[in-house]
């Protein structure tokens, strides 16, 4: 029979902007949840929301734990030494990663959780600290049909559309796919916006046009407006992260022997000035420098 929100008991490690927000989440939504985190801070901030918190070494015995961590570094560590998962976790609960991580370490880690009597899901996620907050995550799968029908009561609080891509690790690969797409219309569309605009077309008008072609995509239809050209850059996700999905894109592809010239090329771009955008950054800050250059033109003319 199918677990109810009301009978699933959920472990949050790594209480972030997304971390936390998935944990109050899934609490307003009526699980019980327990978060967690090797930062007093954030476990003091999640604690004044209203969410229960321990110290990472007093993790409770729950029928899933989901990890939300910066790398694959931090999830081989979460599980293998501290706190230890894969001789802490009660067998037959689910391991779920909503990082975006290393594909070929997922599927590795993956075996190891499922040899020691547990269950994994890669679940990385968009929509950031907002989706999070609101439930409205969009989620990629690599997991069995078995383990995403356990949990699928907490999935779906948690977000607006689950695809499942395939098994273990899948979820990552398809991820990293996406990041490297998003991370190139960034440019192109910064590119696109800058020309129209040395030809003395407005970017909110250039914008309008592109999204009823078919050159639009999410980058021009929400990024933009919402963080470019409002200038307000607090999506959540910073520049230093996209550099690492982009690094890990380029390695996924390596490992699997397929030359991508045009992936090449977008990391490079977005490595090129490490200080312009800084990795602290919001991501979306890509664009200033190449938005910069038609204004830098029009004052040369």
């Amino acid at each position: 029979m199918p677990q109810t929100s009301r009978s699933l008991s959920l472990t949050v490690i790594g209480l972030g902007q997304m971390g936390g927000n998935m944990a109050l989440t899934l609490k307003a939504a009526g699980f019980a949840v327990t978060g967690t985190d090797v930062f007093d801070a954030a476990r003091t901030k999640l604690a004044s929301l209203g969410l229960n918190v321990v110290t990472p070494d007093a993790l409770p015995a729950s029928d899933v734990y989901l990890l939300s961590l910066p790398t694959s570094a931090h999830v081989r560590e979460v599980l293998e030494t501290s706190p230890g998962l894969l001789a802490r976790a009660p067998r037959g609960s689910v391991i779920v990663d909503t990082s975006t991580s290393d594909p070929a370490v997922s599927r590795e880690l993956a075996e190891k959780v499922m040899a020691a009597g547990l269950h994994w899901l890669d679940a990385p996620v968009s929509g950031g600290p907002k989706g999070a907050a609101s439930g409205k995550l969009g989620m990629l799968l690599g997991g069995d049909d078995a383990t995403i029908e356990r949990v699928m009561p907490m999935l779906k609080a948690m977000s607006a559309k689950c695809t499942h891509v395939g098994g273990p690790g899948s979820g990552h690969v398809v991820k990293l796919a996406n990041n490297y797409l998003c991370a190139a219309h960034l440019i192109t569309t910064a590119e696109a916006v800058a020309m129209a605009a040395q030809a003395g077309v407005d970017p909110a008008a250039c914008l309008a046009g592109i999204n009823s072609g078919s050159g639009r995509s999410a980058i021009s239809e929400v990024n933009f407006p919402e963080w470019v050209l409002s200038e307000r850059f607090d999506s959540g996700f910073t520049t230093g992260l996209m550099r690492k999905d982009l690094r890990l894109a380029r390695e996924a592809a390596e490992q699997l022997g397929l030359p991508l010239p045009l992936l090449q090329m977008v990391v490079d771009a977005w490595h090129d000035n490490t200080e312009q955008p800084t990795d602290s950054d919001d991501f979306n800050h890509i664009t200033t420098p190449i938005l910069a250059r038609a204004s830098q033109a029009e004052g040369n003319q």
